[in-house]
């Protein structure tokens, strides 16, 4: 089991930078993946980032390459999603996600969700 809790979103005026944590507990391995994803009203989850503990693996959603950066702690207990030059599109509930597996842009490849955590972006 992996337990995971997210934190860090909030409101931000489009421009502007926010960074989310996203702690993990449990039976992690170098080859899981972390990944975050969000959820606007009315819209399916979609895929942002996602990395492997070990970093060998990275990839990101068009829509926020160049903008926002995946990172995760040397202890393999914290995954970040730093987030610059923020849109009002950017605006919904942020999730980490993690799998014993490798990375993957669907959301139904992850086993382990957190509670999310609400980013608004005003313009």
């Amino acid at each position: 089991q992996v337990q995971l809790v997210e934190s860090g979103g909030g409101l931000v005026q489009a421009g502007g930078s926010l960074r989310l944590s996203c702690a993990a507990s449990g039976r992690t391995f170098s080859s899981d993946a972390m990944g975050w994803f969000r959820q606007a009203p009315g819209k399916e989850r979609e895929f942002v980032a996602a990395v492997t503990w070990s970093g060998a693996r990275l990839d990101y959603a068009d829509s926020v390459k160049g903008r926002f950066t995946i990172l995760r702690n040397n202890a393999k207990t914290t995954v970040f999603l730093q987030m610059n030059s923020l849109r009002p599109e950017d605006t919904a509930v942020y999730y980490c996600a993690s799998d014993h597996g490798p990375t993957s842009r669907l959301a139904r490849k992850y086993d382990y969700w957190g509670q999310g955590t609400q980013v608004t972006v005003s313009s």
